[in-house]
């Protein structure tokens, strides 16, 4: 049955937010927030990042309706990454499996998963394998600059942030509360 108005929706869909520009995460969280307030549960997956961030700190909140796990070592994965960056990656998608097997969540978003393709942390198969693993009545959402022309193509939602300006090219640092 195709979904319409604003009725409970039985199948869920692929979206992707990618681009240069910021709000990509936010944008997923934003998701997630609107998704907890209609009583959904939600799984984050953060690949990349393992870092404390306000982000996380708010999500600590919502109880069992939210649940966020990082799959990083304490600080943005810059190029290369080292052996354990990888094996932090690889036991995300294992964990982001076992969830969409499970399927108790409606919502599960891959934050920076697009990334962790990029920089070699997994390759887009397994990113694709997720895809094709996802009960059809989950919504998957997979952020991260550089998204891979097959999860494009995969996907049912498309988002490019673009940068059209920004005040880091001015020197204003990362702000708590604003961008961690």
């Amino acid at each position: 049955m195709a979904d319409s108005g604003t009725c409970e929706w039985r199948s869920g869909r692929v979206q992707v937010y990618t681009g240069d520009g910021k709000g990509k995460t936010t944008a997923a969280l934003g998701l997630a927030l609107r998704a907890a307030g209609a009583g959904l549960k939600i799984f984050i997956a953060q690949f990349a990042k393992g870092m404390r961030s306000s982000e996380l700190l708010a999500l600590e909140r919502f109880g069992d309706c939210i649940e966020a796990r990082q799959f990083g070592r304490g600080q943005f994965v810059r190029e290369p990454p080292s052996r354990e960056d990888i094996e932090a990656a690889r036991r995300g998608i294992e964990e982001v499996r076992r969830i969409l097997a499970a399927g108790e969540h409606r919502v599960v978003i891959l934050d920076e998963a697009n990334v962790a393709t990029r920089l070699g942390l997994f390759p887009v198969a397994d990113l694709l394998a997720l895809i094709e693993a996802r009960p059809p009545h989950v919504e998957l959402v997979i952020t991260g600059r550089g998204a891979a022309p097959e999860i494009l193509d995969r996907a049912d939602l498309v988002t490019e942030m673009r940068e059209v300006k920004h005040y880091y090219n001015r020197g204003v640092p990362a702000r708590r509360g604003i961008e961690n």
